[in-house]
């Protein structure tokens, strides 16, 4: 079944879980999971993007993010592109660390905001790495630590959060605190965890009145939120794509891409169509086919024609 298109407007609220290859380890020790915060730290300062909550686990990771102007890809290809180079240097190994595709939800935030915050910040506690709230409190690789003070994020965004449980600052810690004491009892995880019909509308016996009711709501697999927020952020993306370039405009981009990647390497673009493996040239053709998969949405095909290669080479260096 073919991927279904991210929608990726800035200024959008998502849900990100980002999962090791195989349920494999993505931090083995407190330094990597220091320099996996460190370069999230260092992208939400070059990016404008607002990060609200999180939880690093041993094999995945959590994030409540809002993208800046460049969107939520830009930010995750080079977080988990960067940290996964450093991973595999640093435990001498190869190959792929995370699944292939990150999951991304969009999320109403008005009806969701606060149950997403406290599903996150429990993540450590139900999965066993803290036994109480108390070690929460101080568990530094969860968002809950720096909402009770106890480290220092400045990349986070407490005040936000605290914002929606009070206009005092110590009134609103007890509110958050109260409410993730409710919020421990409840599972959550398949209605967060995901968009779609059930999800977005509180459950089947909700959607089984609407449609009693003769309501028809719309739902779509990336979005949770009720049929008005799915239908304006559909029609946004809507929008957007008529704004992409014709194919012929397409084509001629492509061609300027092909020749800015070779003059920046010092090669020729017959020099790179040859079928040579010498020196940056693997690396070159990755990059192009990187973002004429993931950025303009070529085919696998298209994008091996461009580049001189097979189908099959295009498909290893982009998945």
């Amino acid at each position: 079944m073919p991927r279904g298109a991210r929608l990726d407007a800035p200024g959008t609220l998502h849900h990100v879980i980002i999962r090791g290859i195989e349920k494999g380890a993505i931090v083995r020790d407190g330094q990597d999971r220091n320099e996996f915060i460190r370069r999230i730290s260092e992208l939400v300062k070059g990016t404008g993007a607002r990060i609200y909550a999180f939880a690093l686990l041993t094999n995945h990771a959590h994030i409540l993010f809002k993208s800046g102007p460049e969107g939520l890809s830009t930010f995750m290809r080079r977080l988990l592109s960067g940290y996964a180079q450093y991973f595999n240097r640093r435990h001498k190994r190869v190959g792929h660390l995370f699944q292939n595709r990150y999951k991304s939800i969009i999320c109403e935030e008005d009806a969701y905001f606060d149950k997403l915050v406290a599903y996150i910040n429990l993540n450590p506690l139900r999965a066993g790495l803290v036994t109480s709230f108390e070690e929460l409190s101080v568990y530094p690789w969860c968002s809950h630590a720096a909402m009770m003070s106890s480290v220092q994020y400045k990349w986070l965004d407490c005040d936000y959060v605290l914002s929606f449980f009070g206009n005092r600052k110590g009134e609103a810690r007890q509110a958050y605190l109260d409410y993730l004491e409710e919020e421990k009892g409840i599972d959550r995880e398949k209605e967060l965890s995901g968009g779609g019909l059930l999800r977005s509308h509180g459950g089947w016996s909700t959607v089984q009145s609407m449609r009693k009711q003769g309501i028809k709501a719309l739902s779509d697999d990336r979005i949770l939120g009720g049929d008005s927020f799915v239908r304006e952020v559909l029609r946004e993306a809507e929008g957007e794509e008529k704004k992409v370039l014709s194919k012929k405009e397409l084509l001629v981009q492509i061609d300027i891409d092909i020749e800015d990647a070779c003059n920046e390497a010092g090669i020729t673009v017959v020099v790179l169509r040859s079928g040579s493996r010498k020196g940056k040239l693997p690396s070159v053709r990755k990059k192009l086919a990187e973002k004429f998969v993931n950025e303009y949405g070529l085919t696998l095909a298209e994008t091996a024609r461009q580049l001189w290669v097979s189908t099959a080479a295009v498909s290893y260096m982009v998945r």
